[in-house]
């Protein structure tokens, strides 16, 4: 393919011009020269390399450092490590020279962005590992993540160009994990586009269905919110306020959630968009501004009391500030009003990362603290939860990336912010870990509960404990917190560590003696088969004789009919032709792969699949392929945590297949083989091609090719013109 390199060059400057002009009025000579520095660093590392879609890779970190800039709202030391952030990956840029050029914090930045790339390329055991590390480098600096949320951003917006399979993949892993962590950020903005996005690949139904109608309905939105704009300016006019108005449709994901959760239409869905009054106000004045514009507007429209939100007298543990009210606008319809002040908008829009301390001109606030605090538990479960595995990892710690608050107070009047449903206990914990080990009960307000009690807004909690309390195996059935959680589970395993060893060596000698390496990989799989939630559970029933010689003994056979499956279905390299969906009518079996195989399978039981329906294959470990329905609940966690074992399959109808025939053909790779080889099948024979898989490994060339054929005849003529052409060593049917 031919470039035009002069326009390509005049592109790539003036997209760093966009990105300088947008930073300049905020950074001194000295951080625009540093970032200028690190532009010129990545351009000479990517001038060779090229993206998907056959641009320049430069354009990718450009953009990068763009919504690190504008989106996220960064200074100078992250937007170069956005310019940076695949150079060590991709070029002969090492880390130490990025430490000599930039210094250790930039070089640090970007080996912590390094090695979640690298990660997010391997296929290992269990995919959501990848995530465990991910989290541990908010221990490392806080603006990897900040950073590679921007780059999945980006990602997910130049989606297009890769193949339908992996981007249900990128889609899947994206909502699952970076979609919650730009929400606890409280980069709202970013995590609704990135949920729209992934909606976007893995539901594309729904979202071109819900994005025509919220482009059907904009003219009437638009008259809509000038509508209130008209009545209510009036009168904030008439107080002396400065302020704007502006009304903005909510995220298709968002309403997409009420449609399933309420059991409703588009229509029906009476707030899918939202009016935001945002004033001019000193620090001084800025609450009482708030409640000002509050009381204006409910004198105009009727207001819904349940629906109000206060997260000004008590900010969200991100920082987030704004009145939230429902009101009965114009037209008699329900329209949710955010009311916040420039300030309280900034951090709305910018996340922790708007008055985070490595920002030039912000003091560390509150909410800065309530953010480490919740880092540092993270940190805490991860480092105590080491042989829990890791899908039950991120799900406690997914709970407290997305869940709603509840505020309490100690005894002294400090305040709490908890997740709801946090209990008693939960409040003990966070208070210390001490405290919660030895917990009896607690005084509510006076009153005396169990260390079950679920606390509400406003509760005093003052702790009972005693010296004899231990933890217990039921505390784990109403703690909601990671940090309880992980310290009641620590101490419990602590318990059962001898006995756990007694199982480990028991199946060492075991797997030593089935001529097995012990390792973290073979116990995983150990674990996966025989069902279990931990590896410390797979050693006690060692321990106890409940699995013995003859358990492991079904495993080794099930792992290789594993094996030999899983291998069928490696991903094969760019030459293999698209997987296209079937267009017969009367659809009524299953093929599996490009090759378009038929092979054993069964339905899984999380969702109905009917002919016709878009499904994919997944490999189980212990009962063979499993087809689901794309819109299974599980097919996203299943996507994200083990897309290598995801196989595509299609209705096909049985009757298409009954003349099809399945051919190997081997032989010296050479320039134009593919071409020689197509001539003679689709050309001389004149025969129906429907799949074809090729790949050259060292100069040597094999593939597989399904063909319909008519009759014995014509097969047999085809082997023999296939068979002269040069460099052909060997065609046979499967």
């Amino acid at each position: 393919m031919s470039y035009d390199l002069e326009q390509e060059n005049k592109e790539i400057l003036a997209r760093y011009k966009d990105l300088i002009s947008n930073t300049y009025r905020t950074l001194d000579e000295e951080n625009n020269k540093l970032i200028r520095k690190a532009f010129d660093i990545a351009l000479d590392a990517h001038k060779d390399q090229r993206r998907k879609s056959g641009e320049p890779y430069i354009y990718h970190p450009i953009a990068v450092a763009k919504i690190v800039a504008t989106e996220i709202g960064l200074g100078a030391t992250s937007i170069a490590c956005a310019l940076l952030h695949d150079v060590v990956e991709d070029s002969d840029y090492t880390y130490e020279d990025l430490k000599k050029i930039f210094g250790e914090k930039i070089a640090n930045i970007v080996n912590g962005l390094t090695k979640i790339s690298i990660m997010n390329h391997q296929n290992i055991s269990v995919q959501s590992e990848n995530y465990r590390k991910l989290l541990l480098t908010l221990s490392e600096d806080f603006r990897v993540i900040l950073i590679k949320i921007a780059d999945r951003l980006h990602n997910m917006r130049t989606l297009e160009s890769m193949t339908p399979d992996k981007q249900k993949k990128i889609a899947s892993e994206t909502v699952y994990i970076y979609a919650p962590m730009a929400h606890r950020l409280g980069l709202y903005n970013i995590k609704s586009e990135l949920e729209d996005l992934s909606l976007k690949y893995n539901n594309p139904d729904v979202y071109t269905e819900i994005t025509e109608k919220l482009e059907l309905a904009k003219e009437s939105r638009e008259r809509y919110i000038e509508e209130f704009k008209k009545e209510v300016s009036e009168k904030l006019h008439e107080e002396g306020l400065n302020f704007k108005i502006k009304g903005r449709a909510k995220a298709i994901s968002s309403i997409y959630r009420k449609m399933l959760k309420q059991g409703v239409s588009f229509e029906e869905v009476y707030d899918n968009y939202a009016i935001r009054i945002i004033y001019k106000s000193d620090a001084k004045n800025e609450k009482f501004l708030a409640w000002k514009i509050y009381s204006i507007v409910t004198d105009v429209y009727h207001s819904n009391p349940s629906r109000m939100r206060d997260w000004i007298t008590q900010p969200r543990s991100t920082g987030y500030e704004s009145l939230h009210l429902t009101v009965l606008g114009p037209d008699k319809k329900w329209i949710e009003v955010q009311i916040r002040s420039e300030r309280m908008d900034e951090i709305a829009e910018k996340g922790v990362a708007a008055h985070y301390k490595y920002k030039e001109g912000y003091k560390q606030s509150s909410e800065d603290r309530n953010f480490e605090n919740w880092v540092t538990e993270i940190r805490e479960v991860l480092e105590q939860q080491q042989n829990l595995s890791t899908s039950e990892l991120l799900d406690n710690i997914k709970l407290n990336l997305y869940s709603k608050e509840v505020f309490v107070f100690t005894p002294k009047g400090e305040i709490k912010i908890l997740p709801t449903n946090a209990t008693a206990l939960d409040f003990a914990f966070s208070v210390h870990s001490d405290l919660g080990m030895k917990c009896l009960g607690a005084k509510i307000n006076g009153k005396l509960v169990p260390i079950s009690y679920v606390l509400q807004n406003g509760d005093q909690v003052d702790i009972l404990s005693s010296q004899n309390q231990k933890p217990k195996s039921d505390w784990l059935e109403f703690v909601v917190t990671s940090k309880a959680k992980s310290k009641i589970k620590s101490y419990l395993n602590s318990q059962k560590n001898q006995l756990v060893e007694e199982g480990k060596e028991i199946l060492q000698r075991k797997l030593r003696h089935a001529k097995i390496n012990f390792n973290d990989e073979e116990v995983n799989k150990l674990q996966k088969f025989f069902n279990l939630k931990t590896s410390q559970e797979l050693f006690l029933k060692f321990q106890s004789n409940e699995l013995d010689a003859s358990s492991l003994r079904k495993y080794i056979e099930s792992k290789n009919v594993f094996n030999n499956l899983l291998s069928r279905f490696r991903k094969s390299p760019s030459k293999n032709t698209a997987f296209v969906e079937p267009k017969e009518q009367n659809l009524d079996m299953i093929v599996f792969g490009k090759d378009e195989e038929k092979l054993n399978y069964s339905y899984a039981k999380c969702c109905t699949v009917i002919p016709g329906d878009k499904i994919f294959g997944f490999i189980t470990i212990s009962d063979g392929i499993k087809v689901h329905s794309d819109n299974c609940p599980n097919a996203i966690n299943l996507r994200a945590q083990y897309d290598y074992r995801v196989i595509p399959a299609k209705w096909v109808n049985a009757e298409s297949f009954k003349n099809r025939v399945k051919i190997e053909i081997e032989g010296l790779d050479r320039m134009g083989m593919i071409n020689d080889i197509t001539t003679v099948i689709s050309g001389a024979m004149g025969m129906d091609m429907k799949s074809m898989s090729i790949e050259s490994n060292d100069g040597i060339f094999t593939g597989t090719i399904n063909l319909e054929v008519k009759n014995k005849s014509q097969l047999e003529q085809t082997f023999k013109k296939l068979n002269s052409i040069n460099g052909v060593s060997k065609v046979r049917r499967l």
